[in-house]
């Protein structure tokens, strides 16, 4: 999961004597930056991957929340004694979709592996960058995804049809995520309706976390890899995001978060031995290809 940091509301970063750095350091830092999100985020899942068989997915899940809800109210501090009605409702929206599509992901790692339940997972951005348009790049687009879809969902012996489904419904709390995220963003300032929600979403775990922890005790290797997945999944994206997005323009940054597919692809071959076949692959890099345009023609779009 990644937040949706909004630049056009961020500050344009300036060096220690006040003034702003050349466009290309700042470029070249915010593409530093964004590549080491993109690879925490997912060797986070990865190391997630390793607690899976001593305490489940929504053991790891749990204490991500918590690591998640620490952090963002940390640097959120959402003053929730004054939200109003109309403000609490998109954040508890949104709360549940964190819980979701978190638990959802996670169990579709644990079924079919790293890179094809994160790739199908973008399928949620990527429907809400097509959504109504009819322009023919974006059908050409979309008809590519799909196509991409089909062959990463073919028949085989060992097809895991929930895991894909689980992966989908991911996919479909993105999507939930990224509207009900503007709506909060419109009506509460800074990060404070994603730091209330995570703060929901944690206290909602609190039940999950305790149940499967009391029946399944975490070794103390088990719980390292949930909180480090809490923290390479959360913590450091969420500031490398924060600091990229002041140096490179959103266009830009959108488009270089559609190749966190192959990022997992690739992270979970080296840490978990998950190999892909030829036709995978190309699925994968079609979905990749099939963002970016997205994006990029969106950013044509928008006034």
């Amino acid at each position: 999961m990644k937040l949706d940091i909004s630049p056009a509301v961020t500050p344009r970063s300036t060096g220690a004597d006040g003034v702003a750095p050349s466009r290309g350091a700042g470029r070249g830092a915010g593409v530093a930056l964004m590549l080491g999100s993109g690879l925490s985020n997912q060797t986070g899942a990865s190391v997630a991957a390793l607690a899976f068989p001593v305490i489940g997915p929504a053991g790891v899940v749990a204490v991500r929340q918590w690591v998640a809800a620490v952090i963002l109210g940390a640097v959120g501090r959402p003053g929730l004694r004054h939200f109003t009605a109309e403000q609490w409702r998109p954040v508890l929206g949104l709360a549940l979709v964190f819980a979701g599509m978190n638990l959802s992901l996670y169990t579709a790692i644990d079924r079919i592996g790293l890179g094809l339940a994160v790739t199908l997972e973008f399928l949620g951005p990527l429907t809400v960058a097509l959504a109504g348009s009819r322009r023919r790049v974006d059908l050409a687009a979309a008809g590519a995804a799909a196509g991409a879809v089909a062959v990463l969902m073919r028949p085989t012996p060992s097809t895991d049809y929930l895991g894909i489904g689980l992966a989908l419904l991911a996919a479909a709390c993105w999507a939930c995520y990224i509207l009900l995220n503007r709506t909060v963003g419109a009506r509460l300032p800074g990060l404070e309706g994603s730091a209330a929600a995570a703060a929901v979403s944690a206290l909602l775990y609190l039940p999950v976390g305790a149940w499967v922890l009391w029946h399944h005790p975490p070794t103390p290797a088990a719980l390292g890899c949930a909180l480090i997945a809490g923290v390479l999944s959360s913590a450091v994206p969420f500031l490398a995001d924060l600091l990229a997005v002041r140096r490179v323009p959103a266009h830009f940054f959108g488009v270089f978060m559609s190749v966190n597919p192959v990022f997992a692809a690739l992270v979970g071959l080296a840490v978990l031995g998950q190999r892909l076949d030829l036709l995978a692959w190309i699925a994968i890099a079609v979905i990749v290809a099939a963002n970016t345009a997205a994006v990029s023609t969106a950013r044509r779009r928008t006034p």
